[in-house]
């Protein structure tokens, strides 16, 4: 039975682990495969392995992969290795570059060139959670994709921020794509898989632990030109993401904070130690004006934050019904009509999108026809849905409530 090159992948990121220094094991050896059919005898004259590296690449074969490949095709992952083409450039210089990516969505965004990771701490202050989003929406706008961790707080908010922006963005698990890890984000993630990807470099049912997060910052600064700290406190596992960006000889950027908080300590000691302040989507964009200043637009970059609306997504949905609320009759849904309103929170605008699918499923064509909504104000209204949790797309661009 013939094996196939992303078996090989699989095999040897199962037996040496995610994060592993394996870029001289990739030189030496020059592929996976040929790793494997060398045999333990050359594996030890080539001085690259320890008796109990050995002993772990002895213990399974590359056919053993059958559980993560039909796991990945039964929810429609899209398996990543080097060799292929969808794998970051700039991943392929890292000493511990990932062996497989796991994807959902459009896992075509793990190549956009101009990336901003944005990290910061889960537990923001409402300043920070502001600030997260609106950056992040001027970032978006301009033409930047944003990159984070897909935690609560200042991650969401980066990438709700982006979504609202109706820009790209790119979340790095912890965990594996199929293990059932922060309920309270899974309307994110859903959302993130239409404005680009949810990956991961962990197997797909791999439980998250105090070192699988540490092991996937690595990734949100390798893929980005370089890392925006928003709020972090000087023990913040944000700051390992700023320290792998300066070793990858990336920018960091962090945002002036209070400075009798502590939450702020961290990004306040970055920029004390040069880190570029914040203040504008223009502070990071203008960096990289000399290579790729023909790839963003410079006039929304330099739009100030206080005029974007902040969009508080996550406030409960509420179980009463309104006195009044205005009400479309879908002509060609002949469903009963939803019980149901609207979440708290969301703009008016939004409210009248969930009032036209109270009626049953509806193509977005006809959500813009029985509104009256222009397309990109219905868009930007069912993406903020979709964030609280009361919406979904299904097939053929069409939207149903939760």
């Amino acid at each position: 039975m013939s094996v196939c090159p992303t078996e090989y992948w699989i095999w040897l990121q199962t037996a040496l682990g995610a994060g592993a220094q394996t870029a001289d094991i990739l030189s030496y050896f020059e592929t996976p495969e040929k790793l494997y059919l060398a045999g333990s005898d050359e594996w030890r004259l080539s001085g690259l392995f320890t008796e109990k590296k050995i002993n772990a690449l002895k213990s399974s074969t590359p056919s053993q992969t059958a559980a993560v490949f039909k796991e990945c095709s039964s929810k429609g992952y899209t398996i990543i290795t080097p060799d292929n083409e969808l794998y970051p450039d700039r991943f392929k210089n890292l000493s511990d570059i990932p062996l497989v990516l796991y994807g959902l969505g459009d896992c075509t965004v793990l190549k956009d060139v101009l990336s901003i990771g944005i990290v910061g701490t889960r537990n923001a202050s409402s300043y920070g959670i502001e600030t997260a989003q609106k950056l992040s929406y001027r970032l978006a706008q301009a033409g930047a994709t944003i990159v984070s961790g897909g935690a609560l707080g200042i991650d969401s908010e980066a990438h709700a921020g982006a979504m609202l922006a109706k820009g790209r963005t790119l979340a790095f698990l912890g965990c594996g794509l199929s293990y059932d890890y922060l309920k309270e984000n899974a309307a994110l993630r859903r959302a993130i898989t239409r404005y680009g990807a949810v990956v991961s470099e962990y197997q797909p049912f791999t439980s998250p632990s105090r070192s699988t997060f540490p092991i996937r910052n690595r990734l949100i600064s390798g893929v980005a030109l370089g890392v925006v700290v928003i709020e972090a406190g000087i023990r913040s596992g944000s700051l390992i993401t700023a320290n792998c960006a300066l070793e990858q000889g990336k920018d960091v950027f962090a945002v002036p904070g209070d400075i009798v908080r502590s939450s702020f300590d961290g990004t306040n000691h970055l920029i004390k130690n040069g880190a570029k302040p914040v203040f504008s989507a223009s502070d990071i964009l203008s960096e990289y004006d000399y290579v790729y200043g023909d790839l963003y637009d410079s006039e929304k970059a330099v739009l100030p934050l206080n005029s974007v609306k902040y969009v508080d997504y996550r406030k409960p949905k509420t179980k009463k019904e309104p006195k009044v609320e205005k009400t479309f009759i879908n002509p060609v849904q002949t469903a009963q009509p939803v019980e149901s309103t609207p979440p708290e929170g969301v703009s008016d605008d939004a409210k009248t999108v969930f009032g036209a699918l109270k009626n049953g499923e509806m193509h977005i064509d006809d959500i813009v026809r029985v509104t009256g909504m222009k397309m990109n104000i219905v868009l930007s209204s069912l993406t903020e849905l979709e964030l609280s949790g009361a919406v979904e797309q299904s097939a053929g661009k069409k939207y149903k409530l939760l």
